[in-house]
């Protein structure tokens, strides 16, 4: 394992020293769509929407695709085509069988939704990972990191055989096609453990082993990561983790924004790590962090998927964030910074024009890299306030700073409230006497100063925002109530209809108290 580490590493390095030529942004991305188109032209969606006529416009066949084919939500896509590829139907809307299906239900949906993972796609995701190893050479990395091991806290990585197809979590499917020579000399916890179908049991085996392995680099979701580091302190009665792990010098990350959670990671850490940022969900992996202490993450533009981005207003979505046909939409070369864009794939998966539920807003349109600011279903605008995931961020990244206390988990509710409208924040922590009021405060004035939108409605339609501080337990309980426990799962920042009243109730039926408050 070192002596490959080692030749890893050396072969980053001379890399390094060439200048790869590149193509444009927009050329990758034309090339890219095309070669979708092409693949797809005898499916039965392509055949259906035309696809042979949209390349035969030579010149823009791009605006021809986005006119022929129609907006998709998954719902959409599931209903009228990816049915028929669980029924066992080749050539749906990519050539062939589709042999896996990623289970995912998101932070906001609550049945599972069934994701095609073709081999073009699980070929694209590698394609990925090898970029994301190539650029690591950018990052202030120890050499020696490369010959450890690397430690995935995903979800099982056990698969369900459904006839001619299997499903399961986005980890498993992953972990099988992973090439053998990460799985026989860098993966951790290995294949009998991350097999294993209970979370709770996963975790007792990787805390009980964890002195057996030299982790370099962990990869996960930041708050189930920080619960495993806890309890891995705790069960072996050390200071910080890298009394266990004196070589971990990487955290992988994405999902959700880190920032919540770097002040009190930093506090089971025995040395300072290297953090980079990915995107990836069940439909694809789209890109990395490329540049230390830079935030945005730099999609890949020439690996099976076609974007599109639609900007985030009224005209495009509707007040329940679900795209509106004819929806205005641009290409990678086409976008500016000031804009938050939804993101719509064409992918090599059988997505086309597919709403995946994200809002990015460009770090570098020039570079191609973003940030992700939120979701569609989660921005909180009851009377005009517009407020992001990426502005409740800001405003509990503050409070804890400002306070000095850790938080972890939370979520926002909008509500009717004496004819108005109110907002209540449920916010997880674990510190002792902590003072919802001044809590409230500082939320509330954080936000004044970020959003212009959320200022004037607070001296006009909004009229009140509460506060209920929770014990962190609390929303990992209630996730585990709906089967979600552990790996890939994330708490939904925003609750809305049924997941709010779903959400209330077990509360009220858990008798969870909470400090509360108010300001008039």
């Amino acid at each position: 394992m070192a002596l490959l580490g080692n030749l890893i590493a050396r072969s980053l390095h001379l890399r390094k020293r060439f200048n790869l030529r590149v193509a444009s942004p927009r050329t990758y991305q034309r090339h890219t769509l095309r070669q979708l188109l092409e693949r797809g032209q005898y499916t039965s969606f392509g055949k259906h929407y035309g696809f042979d006529k949209i390349l035969s416009e030579e010149v823009d066949f791009v605006t021809a695709f986005r006119t022929r084919v129609p907006v998709f939500t998954y719902n959409d896509m599931y209903r009228q085509w990816w049915y028929r590829c669980l029924e066992g139907e080749e050539n749906v809307a990519w050539p062939g069988k589709v042999k896996y299906f990623a289970l995912s239900s998101g932070t906001s949906e609550s049945a599972s939704k069934h994701i095609p993972v073709t081999k073009d796609m699980i070929k694209s995701i590698k394609n990925v990972g090898f970029k994301q190893l190539y650029s690591m050479t950018e990052f202030d990395v120890p050499p020696v990191a490369f010959q450890k091991g690397i430690l995935m806290l995903g979800g099982t990585t056990s698969l369900f055989e459904k006839g001619e197809y299997y499903e399961g979590d986005m980890s498993g499917i992953s972990a099988k096609n992973m090439p053998r020579w990460v799985a026989n000399f860098f993966y951790k916890p290995g294949q009998k453990i991350s097999k294993r179908p209970v979370w709770e049991d996963r975790i007792k085996l990787i805390v009980r082993g964890a002195r057996n392995w030299d982790v370099g680099t962990v990869c996960g979701v930041p708050a189930w990561v920080q619960i495993v580091f806890e309890e891995i302190i705790k069960y072996h009665k050390v200071r910080n983790i890298h009394e266990i792990w004196p070589n971990l010098s990487v955290y992988i990350h994405g999902g959700v924004s880190f920032e919540p959670y770097r002040e009190s990671f930093k506090k089971l850490l025995g040395k300072p790590i290297t953090y980079i940022e990915t995107y990836m969900a069940s439909e694809g992996s789209f890109g990395f962090q490329a540049k230390p202490n830079v935030p945005g993450i730099r999609l890949v533009l020439n690996n099976g998927i076609f974007y599109e981005f639609v900007p985030f207003n009224s005209e495009n979505f509707d007040e329940d964030g679900n795209p509106r046909q004819g929806c205005k939409t641009y290409m990678i070369d086409e976008v500016d910074e000031t804009t938050d864009y939804a993101v719509m794939l064409s992918t090599c998966a059988g997505a086309w024009r597919y709403i995946i539920g994200d809002v990015v807003r460009f770090s570098s349109a020039k570079d191609g890299e973003i940030i992700i600011v939120g979701r569609t279903k989660q921005f909180l605008s009851l009377c005009g306030e517009h407020m992001s995931v990426d502005n409740m961020n800001k405003a509990i990244d503050t409070v804890s700073k400002k306070l000095g206390i850790t938080i972890r988990e939370f979520t926002v509710a909008g509500f009717k409230y004496d004819n108005l409208f109110a907002h209540r924040w449920y916010i997880g922590c674990d510190d002792d006497c902590v003072n919802a009021a001044e809590v409230r405060e500082i939320l509330d004035k954080t936000l004044s100063e970020i959003n212009d939108d959320y200022a004037v409605e607070r001296t006009s339609a909004l009229k009140e925002v509460f506060v209920e501080i929770l014990p962190n337990k609390v929303f990992y309980d209630y996730l585990k109530s709906k089967g979600k426990e552990g790996a890939m799962n994330k708490f939904p920042r925003v609750m809305k209809n049924a997941a709010l009243d779903e959400w209330q109730q077990w509360l009220k039926a858990n008798k969870v108290k909470a400090l509360s408050a108010t300001t008039n």
